[in-house]
C-alpha cells in the first residue's frame, strides 16, 4: 500500500483517488476550497462527479501539511494555470524520495514550458511522471474500461506507478517520452475546439474526419520540433487523446466549441462549460 497525495479536488483528482482506493492505497486529497472539502469530507460526494460515492477513507484537506504528510506519490491535478504556485506552496513539504505526477493537461503561457519540466524546475530534487490518455474523468470514477499512458524518463519510476494505477479496468502503458506525452494531451484540445466549431456551424463527418486527421498531423509536427518522438502521437496520448477530446459529450473543449459554432461570445461559451 502506497500514501498518495492528490492536489486537486475536481473531477479528475477525485477520478483518480477512487481507482487508487480501490487498488488498497491510501489516498488523501487537497482542494483550496473549504465548501468542496466538507461536501468530500460530510456528504462523500463531488460536486462534478454526481453518480459516484466517495469512499469514508479518503479524506480531503485543505492545508498542504497534513495532505502531504508520508506521502509517497504526489498527484499534480490543479488546473494548468495554478500548477507553478502550488508547486512552490509544496515545496516546503517535498522530499528526493517522493515521486510527482502531473495528471493535468496543458503547457504554462508565459514559458510554453511542459509542466514536467515546470516541476523539474520548481522541485529539483524530486522523481518526476506524467499520467496522461484518453480518460473522461466521468467514466474513470465509474470503473469503466479505460487505457492510460505514465511516461517518465526514469524506468524504475514508470514501472512503479504501472504497478500503482494498474486494474482490471485501468491499464496503464509506459512511455519515456514525456515531451511527446504532454505536447499530445495539450494541443488536441485545439483541434477538439475546431471540431466543436464545426459541428456548431453544422458541418457533417466529413469535416470532423478532416479536422482530427490533419490536426493529428500537425500536432506531431509541432512535437517532434519539441524534441518528441513522432511515434508517440499515433498511441494513446496523441492519436487516442485527440479522438475522445474532438467526439465525446463529456469533453468541455468540443462543447465549447460547439457553443462559439452556434455564434455565442467566448464568455457565454466559457460560463456555460
Amino acid at each position: 500500500m502506497k500514501n498518495i497525495a492528490a492536489i486537486g479536488s475536481g473531477s479528475w483528482g477525485v477520478a483518480l483517488a477512487l481507482q487508487l482506493n480501490k487498488n488498497g492505497h491510501h489516498v488523501k486529497i487537497w482542494s483550496y476550497s473549504q465548501e468542496e472539502a466538507d461536501l468530500i469530507n460530510q456528504k462523500h460526494a463531488c460536486m462534478f462527479l454526481p453518480n459516484i460515492t466517495i469512499p469514508n477513507e479518503i479524506i480531503c484537506y485543505t492545508n498542504f501539511e497534513d495532505t502531504m504528510k508520508e506521502a509517497e506519490i504526489v498527484l499534480i491535478v490543479t488546473p494548468s494555470n495554478a500548477i507553478r504556485s502550488t508547486l512552490e506552496k509544496l515545496k516546503p513539504f517535498t522530499n528526493e524520495n517522493q515521486i510527482f505526477v502531473l495528471c493535468s493537461k496543458g503547457m504554462e503561457p508565459d514559458t510554453l514550458m511542459i509542466f514536467t519540466d515546470v516541476i523539474k524546475e520548481v522541485l529539483p530534487h524530486v522523481h518526476v511522471a506524467a499520467l496522461s490518455g484518453p480518460s473522461h474523468a466521468e467514466e474513470v470514477s465509474e470503473f469503466a474500461p479505460t487505457a492510460v499512458v505514465v511516461a517518465s524518463e526514469e524506468e524504475q519510476v514508470m514501472d512503479e506507478l504501472q504497478e500503482i494505477f494498474m486494474s482490471d479496468c485501468f491499464r496503464v502503458y509506459t512511455n519515456s517520452d514525456l515531451t511527446g506525452v504532454e505536447v499530445g494531451g495539450s494541443l488536441k484540445n485545439i483541434i477538439a475546439l475546431a471540431c466543436g466549431i464545426s459541428i456548431g456551424m453544422g458541418y457533417g463527418d466529413n469535416a470532423i474526419a478532416a479536422l482530427i486527421t490533419r490536426g493529428l498531423l500537425e500536432i506531431s509536427r509541432i512535437g517532434v520540433g519539441m524534441g518528441a518522438k513522432q511515434e508517440t502521437f499515433y498511441g494513446l496520448t496523441g492519436l487516442g487523446d485527440l479522438f475522445v477530446t474532438c467526439s465525446s459529450k463529456h469533453s468541455r473543449n468540443r462543447k465549447c466549441g460547439v457553443l462559439l459554432g452556434q455564434g455565442k461570445s467566448l464568455e457565454e461559451a466559457k460560463k456555460e462549460v
